[in-house]
């Protein structure tokens, strides 16, 4: 018997597919909704991989609202969403802004349109570290508490702020019509989720990060200097205020991350709280230097890099107070960086080209004997 059934946007990509993997692994049924523009429907075959089911999955973009109500009418037992589906590299964003509000912003209304339609009331929403922008321009913020003021510094972390606000706007406003007309109120509820750095993959080796073309966050990107793909990676900016100069980030591993999804939508579903924020992070801050020494250790050779200048919005530091998850949805990382860079090289080392070609036979090998252990 299913727990419920979760509507996951954007749920073939990087954090989408691990957190569908984890909602699986915990007798939730999930329907998938993705365009595929920066990810892959192999996913998919991955997660029925490693847990033995498989989402439901549909190619659709979250802007079309038609398609989505569609969706939700196929399955009227969809109780919940949680919505990933965005564009998200900073620098593009900025480049690109109109793309990145209509597909940010405008697939976020249309998703909460449908699901006002179809009376699905509680929303999970992948939000970022990116909407409190530069931390250190208030005293005592860092690591950062989510009552931090939001300021964000470039487009990508602008819509998320934007988002944030209409799914809040939303949510009350839902809730004073239900209000009105004598219905339960407490059935409307969005779990805001902020978080930084995600990083790793599947301890087995068939799951991980595959973006469509150049990769934008630092691990991948190390991932490709370390098989040559790359020659060398480029730190933007060493004049930082930090111990070596390089900008102070927290990462996450991946599995640590979707677990936290999880924990998120089973508090909106058990205490109905309206809207609420949660940072999800370590709470522990590294340097860009850092990650590239730990990386560099598991890959057994120092990595070439080349430091540039600073990029347009990055701040120096962007450390989770992650204390309000800690304790409300009694969830923590349990996994350390070193995890995150052993199982990200264990990927990348065997699939060099990511989804676009099987995984190496004694992964699967390994896999299934794991599966006999347990």
């Amino acid at each position: 018997m299913a727990v419920g059934t979760v509507l996951v946007t954007g749920g073939t990509g990087y954090i989408g597919s691990f957190t569908t993997l984890a909602l699986l692994e915990n007798d939730y049924n999930v329907v998938i909704v993705d365009n595929l523009y920066n990810s892959s429907k192999v996913a998919v075959d991955r997660i029925e991989l490693i847990c033995g089911k498989r989402p439901l999955f549909y190619e659709v973009d979250v802007t079309d609202e038609a398609a989505l109500d569609e969706v939700f009418a196929k399955y009227p037992e969809i109780d919940s969403v949680i919505h990933f589906a965005a564009l998200k590299a900073v620098g593009e964003s900025g480049e690109i802004p109109l793309d990145y509000y209509r597909t940010n912003v405008g697939g976020s209304i249309s998703l909460l349109r449908s699901m006002e339609k179809h009376n699905v009331t509680n929303i999970v929403f992948s939000s970022s570290a990116t909407v409190y922008g530069d931390a250190t321009r208030i005293p005592n913020m860092i690591p950062i508490p989510e009552h931090c003021p939001i300021e964000a510094t470039n487009t990508y972390g602008r819509t998320k702020v934007m988002i944030e606000q209409v799914i809040t706007d939303q949510i009350h406003a839902q809730r004073q019509k239900n209000q009105k007309a004598g219905k339960p109120v407490e059935q409307w509820n969005g779990a805001l989720l902020r978080y930084f750095n995600p990083c790793g993959a599947h301890p087995s080796g068939i799951m991980g990060e595959d973006p469509q073309g150049v990769p934008y966050n630092l691990l991948p990107l190390l991932g490709k200097v370390a098989t040559g793909e790359r020659e060398k990676l480029l730190v933007f900016g060493d004049d930082y205020t930090s111990k070596d100069g390089t900008a102070i980030r927290d990462y996450i591993h991946v599995l640590d991350l979707a677990s936290g999804h999880l924990a998120a939508l089973n508090y909106l579903r058990e205490h109905k709280p309206g809207v609420r924020a949660w940072n999800l992070g370590s709470g522990r801050g590294s340097t860009v230097f850092e990650m590239i020494k730990a990386f560099s250790k598991v890959v057994g050779r120092d990595l070439p890099y080349e430091v540039v200048g600073r990029r347009q919005g990055d701040v120096l530091d962007l450390t989770a107070n992650p204390a309000r998850a800690n304790e409300e949805l009694h969830w923590k990382t349990q996994l350390t960086l070193e995890d995150a860079c052993a199982d990200l090289w264990r990927w990348v080392e065997n699939n060099p080209r990511g989804y676009r070609q099987d995984p190496p036979a004694e992964l699967l090998d390994a896999l299934k004997a794991s599966k006999h252990k347990n």
